[in-house]
């Protein structure tokens, strides 16, 4: 039976294993989460989560067979690869992107930072093939392995019913995006507050931070929180400015060829992981659409003092470096004012160091329980 407290020395993840007329099991979510979303045709069974988590963990997937999909996404460190800015994949090849942390992911409508995979199935087949994450020419040594090897075989039988000559890229994808959904953390200090009633659960400071967050510093907008459960995202996408401010200059030129590009069939997750000036377009590679240059997916703020550096290029290593990029409007000093364009529009805040300081005590309030163990460094100087 799969152990998620095996992760992490401790229950992580509640799950209820409850049977369905389809064989499948409802997953439990903990306080501040709301009902799982369960695609109905991938149901999630026990021996679909074993299955995707031991996919998931394998290195032999990758050129090198030196990286898997924990490389990037290591459960002890809340499923990323802090303290890196941006990830290392075969031979340490670096590519843009920071990544993300997959804690509660079965909540996000999009994957990736620009939302090129349309669910958690379409996302878990890109890396393997990606010339700077797991570096292989195409699937196939994949199939081959799992038609092969002992365990595997007898776990996608036992998981599809699937015979070795059946088994393919869907199977695959479909158990590992399994095993994620079950990746789910809250019941943090906020949680306990917020949603129990607990008194002594938040410090004074992240009470008045809270405070912060749902007015002065509007911060509710993009990360939402709900009556009865907080996402902490609106998991849409938006230029704040970040990255967008090095290519600018050259902005109508790199616009021009990648919609060049895109029309003769480049590959889109190979070129943004890849290409820094590709990278920062943001949404716009897939979208094409001029609102969305520079623009990024929303990321959740739970178990966001322990994941640092943040934003979508990890350019910001604090808490406080953040919340001075918001207070400053968008921009990493008040002194260097840009266009509304390149900041996103977003207008300064001006809050005071207290409520800065505030802001930050209440971000640390998200951590739940199975990450609160984790080294931080989440102030600045």
């Amino acid at each position: 039976m799969w152990r998620p407290d095996l992760y992490l020395n401790r229950p992580s993840i509640l799950l209820a294993w409850l049977l369905s007329g389809a064989g499948g099991v409802c997953v439990a979510a903990p306080l501040g989460l709301p009902p799982v979303p369960v695609p109905a045709d991938n149901p999630i069974t026990e021996i679909k989560v074993a299955l995707g988590e031991k996919l998931f963990r394998d290195p032999r997937f990758s050129r090198t067979g030196a990286v898997s999909c924990s490389t990037c996404h290591e459960p002890a460190k809340a499923f990323t690869d802090s303290p890196l800015e941006t990830s290392e994949g075969v031979n340490h090849l670096s590519g843009t992107r920071n990544a993300p942390t997959l804690a509660n992911v079965a909540y996000f409508k999009q994957m990736f930072w620009d939302g090129r995979a349309r669910d958690l199935e379409d996302q878990s087949r890109h890396p393997f093939v990606n010339p700077v994450e797991m570096g292989l020419a195409d699937r196939a040594p994949i199939i081959a392995l799992v038609r092969t090897d002992p365990d595997y075989v007898r776990m996608f039988r036992e998981a599809f019913s699937k015979e070795p000559a059946e088994i393919g890229m869907q199977e695959i994808m479909k158990a590992i995006a399994t095993f994620e959904r079950t990746l789910l953390f809250g019941d943090s200090p906020f949680d306990r507050w917020y949603y129990s009633g607990e008194r002594g659960a938040l410090s004074e400071a992240a009470q008045r931070g809270f405070k912060v967050f749902m007015e002065d510093g509007r911060c509710q907008s993009c990360h939402t929180i709900e009556p009865a459960y907080a996402l902490f995202t609106d998991n849409r996408f938006h230029n704040i400015g970040v990255g967008i401010q090095r290519v600018e200059r050259d902005l109508s030129r790199i616009q021009s060829a990648w919609l060049t590009a895109r029309a003769r069939g480049i590959n889109v997750d190979k070129s943004v992981l890849s290409s820094g000036t590709s990278a920062e377009l943001g949404r716009f590679v897939i979208s094409e659409a001029l609102d969305d240059i520079g623009a990024f997916k929303t990321p959740t703020l739970r178990n966001v003092a322990v994941t640092p550096p943040y934003m979508h290029d990890g350019s910001l290593q604090t808490l406080r470096e953040v919340v001075d990029f918001y207070d400053h409007g968008g921009v990493p000093d008040a002194t260097d004012p840009v266009s509304d364009f390149v900041s996103g529009g977003i207008r300064p805040l001006h809050l005071t160091d207290e409520q800065l300081a505030d802001l930050v005590a209440f971000l640390e309030s998200l951590t739940s329980p199975a990450f609160a163990g984790l080294a931080t460094a989440t102030k600045g100087p």
